[in-house]
C-alpha cells in the first residue's frame, strides 16, 4: 500500500508530531509546508509551490534539503496545495494525508475538507490530519473504524443534505436504521465501547470525524 503526505502551510500550531506518521510516508510539502517537514526532521520527498511564505534562507535550505525542488510563480492559476496534489497523484497513492489544510481560515478548511470528494472519487483515501482531529469520507456501505487513544471521539456529519439509514454497532450510543439530515446533532460525539465498531448507511456521503480536546495529549 503506497502511503503519500502533503503538509500545507496552515497553522504550524495545528500540525501534529509528523514522525507518528512517517513510517513508509512519502512527503510532500507545499510552500512552507516543506519547512515544516524540515523543522521536524522529516526530509521532503517533493517540495513545491511559489515560496513567498518563507524567507530566502528557508528557501535554501528546502532547495538544499528536499529531494526534488520545483519554484513556482506567486502569479498563478492553481494554488500551492493544488500543485501538491497533482505531485501526490503522479506516485499512485493508496492512502493520502493532508497536514497544515485546517486550524486558520475557514474557506481553506472547508474547501480544502472538499477535496476528500474528488480523492474518493480516485479510488484514493483521503485522510485530513491536525492536533485535534482526524476527518474522512465515507459512502454509503457498511464501514469499520478503529479506536484511536489520540482520537477517541467519533462523529459521523452528512456530507450530503441527508444520510439515511445509518447503524452504529460497538458505540456506546447505538444507533439503527436512522436518517441524519444536515443540521442534526444526532451523531456526534459518540465513542467505541471496544476496539472497533462498525457504522452502515444505504444513502448518502457522511464525514467520519475522530477527534479529541487538543489539551488532552501532547502531539
Amino acid at each position: 500500500m503506497r502511503k503519500v503526505a502533503i503538509v500545507g502551510g496552515g497553522p504550524e500550531e495545528a500540525i501534529p508530531d509528523l514522525r507518528l506518521f512517517d513510517e513508509e510516508v512519502l512527503w510532500i510539502g507545499a510552500d512552507r509546508g516543506a519547512h515544516v517537514l524540515l523543522s521536524q526532521g522529516i526530509q521532503p520527498t517533493e517540495a513545491v509551490g511559489d515560496f513567498d511564505s518563507v524567507t530566502n534562507e528557508e528557501k535554501s535550505l528546502i532547495q538544499e534539503k528536499a529531494q526534488h525542488f520545483e519554484e513556482h510563480p506567486s502569479e498563478k492559476d492553481e494554488t500551492d496545495l493544488e500543485l501538491a496534489l497533482q505531485k501526490a497523484y503522479s506516485y499512485q497513492p493508496d492512502v493520502l494525508y493532508l497536514f497544515g489544510v485546517t486550524g486558520g481560515r475557514m474557506d481553506h478548511g472547508l474547501i480544502n475538507l472538499q477535496l476528500l470528494y474528488p480523492l474518493e472519487e480516485k479510488g484514493i483515501r483521503g485522510i485530513v490530519i491536525d492536533k485535534g482531529n482526524w476527518v474522512e469520507l465515507r459512502k454509503s456501505g457498511t464501514h469499520i473504524v478503529e479506536y484511536d487513544d489520540l482520537y477517541p471521539n467519533i462523529s459521523f456529519i452528512p456530507f450530503t443534505p441527508e444520510v439515511k439509514g445509518i447503524t452504529l454497532e460497538g458505540f456506546y450510543y447505538p444507533l439503527e436504521n436512522q436518517d441524519v439530515p444536515w443540521g442534526s446533532t444526532l451523531c456526534i460525539s459518540n465513542k467505541l465501547i471496544s476496539e472497533k465498531g462498525t457504522f452502515s448507511f444505504n444513502e448518502g456521503i457522511l464525514l467520519l470525524v475522530k477527534s479529541r480536546d487538543v489539551n488532552e495529549v501532547s502531539m
